[in-house]
């Protein structure tokens, strides 16, 4: 059954369609972010480690709630790492993970990227697509990698 929220189909598409780049990038950034914790080491291993265990458990919820939200819009989730890499705009890149600041500095740019694209994402969902409620929940999104995005930055002083 179709929603019936004063949305067009075509506009729901649209936002699903947004919502399932959003969430192929989370998932490539998730994974990302747990390897740096498997991979990690250096003097620091064990805060890193732990650092990096609040960081994926904390997309893994982003992950499963953007999921949510593009079936909220009747629309289905990408859920293959296959679609996943054919629309991310993350690179899938093997790190030094001997480097500690070059995995933060990675993660960093991938926090940043996703800000950058939600935030260009904010008006056409608003005003062109007309769904205020992917709106306000993309916000929050791109609210809590701006918060993980200082604590990347943190660690690089």
């Amino acid at each position: 059954m179709k929603p019936n929220i004063e949305i067009s189909d075509s506009h729901l598409k649209e936002v699903a369609t947004l919502l399932n780049k959003l969430l192929a990038d989370e998932y490539v950034l998730y994974t990302k972010t747990k390897n740096a914790h498997w991979n990690i080491q250096g003097p620091t291993f064990m805060e890193l480690h732990a650092f990096f265990q609040s960081q994926y458990e904390t997309l893994d919820i982003m992950v499963d709630d953007i999921a949510e939200r593009v079936r909220s819009l009747g629309h289905f989730a990408l859920g293959s790492l296959k679609n996943f890499l054919s629309i991310t705009s993350m690179l899938e890149n093997d790190e030094d993970f001997g480097n500690q600041k070059q995995i933060i500095q990675t993660l960093l740019n991938d926090h940043e990227t996703i800000v950058r694209i939600i935030r260009n994402d904010l008006v056409p969902v608003s005003d062109k697509y007309k769904d205020l409620g992917t709106t306000d929940f993309i916000t929050g999104v791109m609210k809590q990698h701006e918060k993980m995005t200082w604590m990347l930055r943190a660690y690089l002083g």
